[in-house]
């Protein structure tokens, strides 16, 4: 029943994916995200560029052309934001991201570049024009006519210009609320006003990113879920991290916009399967330079694949944005083709039934090259195009994919002769996972879960010998998770309360 309804969410979201796909002419996604670290002359700091990264990563799944920008002197500062009103054209959505020093001078935010001098009492000018005015950058994109704007700063911190011994420029290291700002902008703070933000819950806490970045970059992911819904969540999550070690930080958001924007499928009334509408395959991240560009789209919409897991093998889905009259795959470079034939189902682009944009391969299929052609609607065929297929990593991003989305079920408390705490869900995604660590009635992680090896063969197995629960002591309260995944990557603390 599983392996059925996995294949059949799988063709649902090639539905969606393909019902909504735009034409080339559409209005796009561009995003910029910058992380400053290495400042010169005032604090340095740790996760911004880290944070810049994930983001950059996040948005990349998103369907947006990211720009990436790292420890950028005012000049680079300057010469990024030139390039990324280059990018923006009339009717885009543009998303500008922001993980650094941040200053308030007279209820205006400053965005700090790595080379901002020292100042000192009654030198607030010399910090504003050596600074960038973050009202400058809603206006920038009202003046490129972007339909939405979504502007994310995690720069909430202490005031970097207080030094012992001197009297500190005047102004806050938390930033002002902007709640000026015109139609169709969307601003989200990782901190409320006059607040600052932590980069760690502790000086145990190896996550790369800070308490806000790791839990607004995987809300954004999260399907059917607009802006607000992701900003509310993102709220709630941090103030409760925060308040695990007594600090105090409310993340705030700012909206002016007149629909609701979905970044990640539409709303889940409307279609539970939906996944994003913008394809991400010709994104790319660009290395840190004096003036970035973006990269030319193709001219062809090369169709990308998932691959989902199940009992019986693998479903892959062909994801393709042009309408399309047939679909034929094989493996390798050699060989007929077969056609995927069709589903009960009208492309409302083309009023013919649509093809089958899933294929299935058997659960021992090797890794392998696999080729696949469409007709469009003149009746050419297009491709083939080569989609590359390795069994290992298609398994472990999908399990961590569906351990990303299903975070609140890791652990489940149950009362038999005592208190115990199941984490079976783990055990079925353990090919994902690296370590698994539990905090007992404590915010820190510190002890670590023994988990079966992965069984590639059948990865969902729990083995009859694996115990997927531990004994708690009655008056235990709440279970704090951190998982590291296959990759390196560390998820953020998640707790679990009876």
């Amino acid at each position: 029943m599983k392996s059925w309804l996995s294949r059949l969410s799988a063709i649902l979201w090639a539905v969606a994916f393909v019902a909504s796909a735009a034409p080339a002419q559409a209005e796009k996604r561009v995003a910029l995200v910058i992380g400053n670290n290495d400042y010169r002359n005032v604090p340095r700091l740790q996760k911004a560029v880290n944070d810049a990264r994930t983001m950059g990563d996040t948005l990349k799944q998103l369907g947006f052309s990211v720009m990436v920008g790292e420890n950028l002197n005012r000049q680079a500062f300057s010469e990024t934001l030139l390039a990324f009103d280059r990018a923006v054209e009339p009717g885009d959505t543009a998303f500008f991201f922001y993980a650094g020093h941040g200053f308030e001078i007279a209820g205006q935010n400053f965005l700090l570049p790595t080379d901002v001098p020292a100042a000192t009492e009654g030198q607030e000018e010399l910090v504003r024009d050596a600074s960038v005015l973050a009202d400058r950058i809603v206006e920038r994109l009202q003046n490129k006519k972007a339909r939405t704007s979504i502007l994310v700063f995690d720069a909430c911190r202490n005031n970097p210009f207080e030094r012992a011994g001197t009297r500190a420029v005047a102004g806050g290291g938390g930033l002002a609320p902007m709640t000026q700002l015109p139609e169709g902008v969307f601003s989200v703070f990782s901190a409320g006003p006059r607040q600052t933000a932590l980069d760690r819950l502790s000086n145990d806490d190896a996550n790369p990113n800070s308490v806000f970045t790791r839990t607004f970059a995987r809300e954004l992911l999260q399907p059917g879920e607009n802006l607000v819904q992701v900003a509310q969540r993102t709220r709630r999550l941090v103030s409760e991290m925060a308040e695990t070690v007594k600090h105090k930080q409310i993340p705030v958001y700012f909206d002016q916009m007149v629909d609701d924007v979905f970044l990640n499928g539409i709303a889940k009334g409307q279609a539970e399967a939906a996944k994003p509408s913008a394809p991400p395959q010709q994104v790319a991240a660009l290395p840190p330079v004096a003036v970035p560009k973006l990269p030319k789209e193709d001219s062809i919409n090369a169709p990308i694949a998932s691959f989902s897991r199940h009992n019986g093998g693998w479903t892959v889905v062909f994801s393709i944005a042009d309408p399309t009259l047939g679909i034929s795959w094989r493996i390798g470079d050699s060989g007929d083709f077969r056609e995927t034939g069709f589903i009960d189902t009208l492309d409302p682009r083309t009023r013919k039934r649509m093809p089958n944009p899933s294929v299935e391969l058997p659960a021992d299929a090797p890794a392998a090259t696999i080729e696949i052609r469409y007709v469009d609607t003149q009746g050419t065929m297009q491709g083939p195009f080569p989609i590359k297929f390795d069994p290992d990593a298609a398994l472990i991003r999908d399990q961590r994919k569906i351990l990303d989305m299903t975070a609140t079920s890791w652990l489940s408390f149950r009362e038999f002769n005592g208190l115990l705490v199941y984490y079976t869900h783990l055990m079925s995604y353990r090919c994902a996972i690296r370590e698994v660590r539990i905090g007992i009635d404590t915010a820190v992680p510190d002890k670590v879960l023994k988990m079966p090896p992965c069984n590639s063969r059948d990865p969902s197995a729990i083995p009859s010998d694996a115990q997927p629960y531990l004994k708690l002591a009655p008056q235990t309260k709440a279970v704090s998770v951190e998982l590291t995944y296959r990759d390196g990557s560390v998820s953020e603390i998640k707790t679990f309360r009876r």
